[in-house]
C-alpha cells in the first residue's frame, strides 16, 4: 500500500509510539485521525500536524468511541485504510505480593486495556476496511498491533502485561487468516525497551539496566525506530500474519 494520501487511525497517537508513527506517516503524505484519552497533547499535536490530522478523545474499549474515531476519518478523509493500535498501560504487581495476591481488579484493567481494547479497534477498523474498493493483489486495508517481547519473556511482576502482550502476539496469526478474503492484513510488532513516557515512568535505573541487556545497539529503542517498522509494514504486502520483534536482540532476564 502506498502510503501518501491513504488515511490511517493511529491510537495512543498523542505520545511515543503513536505520536512518532503520526509525524512519519504525515510526513509520508498519509492523514491521520489521533486517537487518545490525552486531549491536551493530542490537540496540541493536530495542530502542529496540520490539516492532515485529526484528534479524537479516546477510550480503546469503547465500541463508540472507536466507531466515531473511524467515522471521523471516513467523513474526512473519505475512507479508512489502515490502523495502527498503540494504546496501552503496564499495570506491574506479583502475583504473591507483600500485601497478599496479585489484585484481580489490576489484572482485569490490564487486560481490557491492552488485549480487549486491541481486539476492539481491529474488529471495527476492519469492518470499516472491508468497505474499501480493492487495490493492487486486493488489498482494503492493514492493521498493526503493538505487542511487546514481554509476550515472550516476561519477568517478574508482568502476569498481567505478559498475558495481555502475548494475547495480542496470538491473536494476530487467525485474525489474518480470517480477514484475509476482504483484502485486510493483520501484522503486531513486538517492541522490546524503547524510550516512552511509559519506560521514563519506570525510573532511570531500571532503564539502565535494561539497555545494558539489549546486545546492540546497547540503548533504548527510539520511537521513530518502531513507526519506521509500520510504515514499512504498510508498503510491504507480504508481511501478514506475523510478529515482528523490534528489540535490538534483547532476550529479558527474569527481572
Amino acid at each position: 500500500m502506498n502510503i501518501n494520501g491513504r488515511t490511517f487511525l493511529i491510537t495512543g497517537g498523542a505520545s511515543g509510539l503513536g505520536e512518532a508513527c503520526a509525524r512519519r506517516f504525515v510526513a509520508s503524505g498519509a492523514n491521520v485521525v489521533i486517537a487518545d484519552l490525552n486531549e491536551t497533547a493530542g490537540d496540541a499535536l493536530t495542530k502542529e500536524l496540520g490539516a492532515a490530522a485529526r484528534f479524537h478523545k479516546t477510550d480503546v474499549t469503547s465500541t463508540d468511541d472507536i466507531s466515531s474515531a473511524i467515522q471521523l476519518a471516513c467523513n474526512t478523509f473519505g475512507k479508512l485504510d489502515g490502523a495502527i493500535h498503540c494504546a496501552g498501560i503496564l499495570g506491574a504487581a506479583r502475583i504473591i505480593g507483600r500485601d497478599g495476591p496479585h489484585d484481580l481488579e489490576l489484572f482485569e484493567h490490564v487486560i481490557r486495556v491492552n488485549l480487549i481494547g486491541t481486539f476492539n479497534v481491529l474488529r471495527l477498523a476492519a469492518a470499516a476496511m472491508a468497505e474499501n474498493a480493492p487495490g493492487e493483489d486486493g488489498e482494503r486495508g492493514v492493521i498493526i498491533n503493538t505487542s511487546s517481547v514481554a509476550a515472550f519473556e516476561g519477568q517478574i511482576g508482568q502476569a498481567a502485561y505478559a498475558a495481555a502482550k502475548g494475547g495480542v502476539a496470538s491473536l494476530t496469526l487467525p485474525a489474518a487468516r480470517e480477514l484475509a478474503r476482504f483484502g485486510v492484513r493483520v501484522v503486531a510488532i513486538a517492541p522490546g525497551v524503547f524510550s516512552t513516557a511509559m519506560m521514563d515512568a519506570a525510573g532511570e535505573d531500571l532503564q539502565n539496566a535494561l539497555a545494558a541487556q539489549i546486545p546492540f545497539p546497547q540503548r533504548l529503542g527510539q520511537p521513530d525506530e518502531f513507526a519506521a517498522l509500520a510504515e514499512h509494514i504498510v508498503t510491504n504486502r507480504m508481511l501478514n500474519g506475523c510478529v515482528l520483534r523490534l528489540d535490538g536482540g534483547i532476550r529479558m532476564g527474569p527481572k
